[in-house]
Formats: C-alpha cells, sequence, structure tokens
C-alpha cells in the first residue's frame, strides 16, 4: 500500500509542475503575442477565492455591481457569475477589473481570503459541490448576506461530523481486523462467558415458561410474541439481510426459504436477540463486531440453557464420555451451535481450557478462538481470522476422511506441546466448512474419542511446515505453474458501508415500505 500511496504522491508531484510549467509558458506567450483575452487563469486559481475578492474589494469601495460591469464594460449578469465563482475570468479581465477597482491581479490572485465571512461562504459554497450534500440530496443554494455566521459555522460542522462519522464507518480490512483482535482478547480473558447474557436468557426463559431441555419452534414463537412481535415469513426478504424487524408495527420478517439444513428457531432468536439486549444502531464497526457476536451468544444461551446443560456436562465429565455430538443431539442444533456453546461453558464450569476453530473448504480460518495456549497462526496484528491453517491440523485434515458420518478426532503434536481435536464437516452458502473443537492432551481424559489413533505433527510457526510444497515439487513446478487466483472480493475494497454493514437501505425501507399493515 505504501508503494501505490508514493506511486500516487508522485503523480500528482510531477503533475502540479507539468500545470505550473504550462501557466508560465501561457503567460509568456501572452505577453509576447498579445492573444490574453482567449487565455484562462493559471488551473490552479480558485474560481471562488477570486469572486469573493472582487465583490469584498468592490463594497469596499462603495461600488454597485452595476457600476462595476460599466467600467470594465461587462453586462452585470456575467460578473456577478464571476464573484459567485460560476464563471471562471479571463487573464485581461482581471486586469481590467483590478484597475477598475484600485488594485494589482495579484491582489485577486492571493490565495487567503479578505475576512472570516468570505472564508465561511466560500468553505461552504465548496461543501455544497461535494459527495456530503448530493449524497444527502441537498442542492446548491445561494448563500445571501442575510444568513447569519453562526448558520454557516452550524452547517460546516454538520457537514464535517457526516463526514468524519463516515469515513470511521468506512473500515479498511485493516481496521476490522484490529476490531475482531480486540473482540477475541476480551473472550479470552471471559473464558469466553459472559453472565450478563446468560441473566438476559434466564430472564426470557422464565418470562415464557420453558420447561428446562431443548427450546421448540412454539417456544420461540412465544418469545416473539413476549417482546411484541408477530413472525411473518415472506418470500421477498432483501437479499442483503437474514430477518427485517418493522419495530412501528411490531412485525418480524423472516425468509420463508429454510436451507436444508438450516433451523428455524435460530433465525427467530437471532432476529430477536438486539431487541432483548436492548442494541442501538452500532457506531462502528467495533461496535457492529460485538452486537454480533452478543447476538449469536444469546442465541446459544436460549437454545441451550445453562441451568440445564452444565448439571448434563458436569455428569458426561465424570463419566469421562464429553462429546460435541450428543451436546448436539440433546438440544437439537447445529454442530457449530454446540461447539460454539460449549466453549461458553467449558472453562467456567467444567475447568476446561478449549480452542475452536472454523475454517473454510480452502484452507482459510474464519473463526477462532482459544484460551489454552493454541498458538493458532496470526498476521503482524494478532488476527487468526484469514490465515491459512496448517495442513496437518485436524480441521484441514477432516476434509480428506471419507466417513462423514462420524466425527473425527485427531492429536497433534506441535511446538507448544500435544491437542486434541474432534472435527466434523459442515456445509454452508459459501462453501463447505470445517469445526473443531480442542483440549490440551491433559484434559483429553474427559472426552470421547481419546482412544484415537490419528496423530499429526504441526509446525505451523516454521514456514516449511506446510506453507511452503516439498523442495523435490517446489524444484519441479516453480518455473511450470502458473495459477490464476482467486481474489477474495474484500481484499482491495473497505469493507460495506454503513450503520449494518452490507445493508441495502433502499431496498430494506420499500419492503418495510410494502409490507406495513395499511390502515
Amino acid at each position: 500500500m505504501n508503494i501505490h500511496a508514493s506511486d500516487d504522491q508522485n503523480r500528482c508531484e510531477v503533475l502540479t509542475i507539468f500545470c505550473i510549467c504550462d501557466t508560465l509558458a501561457v503567460m509568456t506567450m501572452t505577453d509576447i503575442t498579445g492573444q490574453a483575452e482567449s487565455q484562462p487563469v493559471e488551473p490552479d486559481a480558485d474560481a471562488l477565492t477570486i469572486g469573493r475578492r472582487i465583490r469584498q474589494l468592490r463594497t469596499a469601495r462603495g461600488m454597485t455591481l452595476d457600476e462595476l460591469a460599466a467600467a470594465v464594460e461587462r453586462a452585470p449578469s456575467q460578473l456577478s457569475m464571476i464573484e459567485t465563482g460560476k464563471r471562471e475570468p479571463k487573464l485581461t479581465l482581471l486586469r481590467t477589473i483590478a484597475k477598475a477597482l484600485g488594485a494589482t491581479v495579484d491582489q485577486l490572485l492571493e490565495a487567503e481570503t479578505l475576512d472570516e465571512r468570505a472564508t465561511l461562504e466560500i468553505a461552504l459554497e465548496r461543501a455544497m459541490k461535494g459527495q456530503t450534500f448530493r449524497a444527502l440530496g441537498i442542492s446548491p443554494f445561494r448563500i445571501g448576506r442575510s444568513i447569519p455566521d453562526d448558520a454557516l459555522r452550524a452547517l460546516l460542522a454538520l457537514q464535517g461530523e457526516i463526514e468524519r462519522l463516515g469515513d470511521e464507518r468506512s473500515a479498511t480490512p485493516e481496521e476490522a481486523r484490529r476490531a475482531n483482535v480486540e473482540l477475541r482478547h476480551l473472550m479470552r480473558r471471559q473464558d469466553n462467558y459472559f453472565p450478563e447474557l446468560e441473566e438476559h436468557a434466564r430472564g426470557i426463559l422464565r418470562a415464557v415458561d420453558h420447561p428446562g431441555g431443548p427450546l421448540t419452534q412454539r417456544t420461540a414463537s412465544d418469545i416473539a410474541a413476549h417482546l411484541g412481535f408477530s413472525l411473518h415469513y415472506v418470500a421477498d426478504l432483501p437479499a442483503s439481510t437474514r430477518s427485517v424487524a418493522d419495530l412501528r408495527n411490531g412485525r418480524l420478517y423472516l425468509s420463508s426459504t429454510v436451507p436444508a439444513k438450516g433451523d428455524s428457531r435460530t433465525a427467530v432468536l437471532q432476529a430477536l436477540a438486539s431487541r432483548i439486549l436492548g442494541h442501538s444502531e452500532p457506531r462502528s464497526y467495533a461496535e457492529f463486531l460485538r452486537q454480533r457476536v452478543e447476538t449469536n451468544y444469546l442465541t446459544g444461551a436460549l437454545l441451550i440453557p445453562e441451568e440445564h446443560a452444565v448439571p448434563a456436562l458436569s455428569e458426561a465429565k465424570t463419566r469421562r464420555a464429553l462429546s460435541i455430538e450428543d451436546l448436539r443431539d440433546t438440544y437439537s442444533v447445529s454442530y457449530e451451535t454446540a461447539a460454539h456453546r460449549f466453549t461458553n461453558l467449558a472453562t467456567q464450569h467444567l475447568g476446561i481450557r478449549v480452542h475452536f476453530l472454523k475454517v473454510h473448504e480452502s484452507g482459510t480460518i474464519t473463526k477462532a478462538y482459544e484460551n489454552d495456549d493454541v498458538n493458532f497462526p496470526s498476521d503482524r496484528l494478532g488476527s487468526i481470522e484469514g490465515q491459512m491453517c496448517c495442513r496437518r491440523w485436524t480441521s484441514r485434515v477432516v476434509f480428506d476422511i471419507p466417513d462423514k458420518f462420524n466425527p473425527y478426532y485427531q492429536y497433534t503434536d506441535t511446538g507448544n506441546g500435544t491437542f486434541w481435536c474432534t472435527a466434523r464437516v459442515e456445509a454452508s452458502s459459501e462453501g463447505a466448512h470445517s469445526v473443531s473443537v480442542g483440549v490440551r492432551f491433559d484434559d483429553t481424559k474427559w472426552f470421547l474419542g481419546r482412544e484415537t489413533t490419528n496423530r499429526g505433527v504441526s509446525r505451523h510457526a516454521v514456514e516449511v511446515c506446510c506453507r511452503r510444497a516439498p523442495a523435490e515439487l517446489e524444484t519441479q513446478w516453480r518455473d511450470q505453474a502458473w495459477p490464476n487466483v482467486r481474489t477474495p472480493r474484500t481484499l482491495l475494497a473497505t469493507l460495506p458501508t454503513g450503520s449494518f454493514p452490507g445493508v441495502d437501505t433502499t431496498d430494506l425501507y420499500e419492503f418495510l415500505d410494502e409490507h406495513a399493515p395499511r390502515s
């Protein structure tokens, strides 16, 4: 990125030099040939500033627009266009105007304005021509003398704040990774256990008289009704959303098309979680990420209630029979939901430190959590997400296992100790993902699958582990291979903007307007 920035800067400097040289050449030729009338002022001159200087000098000398127009033999409308910056004066006309005002051309071309009022007017004129005003649908208007200076300052302050918020919310991939790293550090400090979210879940389940155990679809509907929402399944949900809540009319819209492995309860609970937690519009990408984590956590706490799950897990630990599959089957949730929920409860209630990985079939880590010193690969910011998972780690090996019915277990020796993992492959709209949960060797005794003979050796901290091909293959193919890279679409672009990144608000509001009840 620095290279590109340097190149752009160099190009700008070269163009500036060309413009200065071109201007000097034009002025020299004008002096020689006397053809100045056909040449405009130099490209770097600011028409707004020049126009304001002419008007201020004119008013300071007590001249009306008509009087100055007569003195320079031009129509008053033409001079008005120049004074408002809508027309760029030619050099000979500037000389004539300067002479009529008892000034020099240099005075008209000075960079600084004559007073604060002119500075405010020029700044607002420029702002009205910018992207912020256009995006808000505000057409440029005439800044009359009757508009107070304080009103101009207020408009400029608002415009500046809107641009600041826009820059803040237009998160770059690096800013997003920083926010994600900070959030993961918070999760690690709390062992991925948030008591306030558990209390929210208990309160909601008590309010709908949930008896414990698996949460039924009817109970999910009861939670919606308790919060004042009716459920509406539609076929035209905006493509950029998973659900839409109409807060005015108490309606929750969900897709009528449930994926083959989808869970209708999860969609309802995720949509309601922000209402339960009292989330407001996120003010930054970091806050958006935090709200998303809280939403997923609360959804898991409702589907797998702490008060019911902890005794069952404790009993399973006593029997040395802990199993993510059993947790999944008991509460009829996805393997990923069961794995996430296990990380919430394992350290706090079972005294077991764990790690979690979700890895795309391409080998890219998409989600990660650890408090057992597993030492996942990370970038210079400490971000794990987006890194390539070691080819020898359980999360990658499981893709090549033919048996998709039974869980896959593996011990992996690393430079930081031996770890045991259990993993599954699940399908999604973005391709297959593996989900794995693991622990240090000493804690393997509490889990089913500890007797596995599958072993691997991972040295992902060392480049030669798996990030480089074997020497024989590299020698044979390095100069004979040219892959067409599938570049991630977000690599060169900023993340989607807006309070809710990626949501098309026009589609959203049109959808709500079309489906809102008519009185």
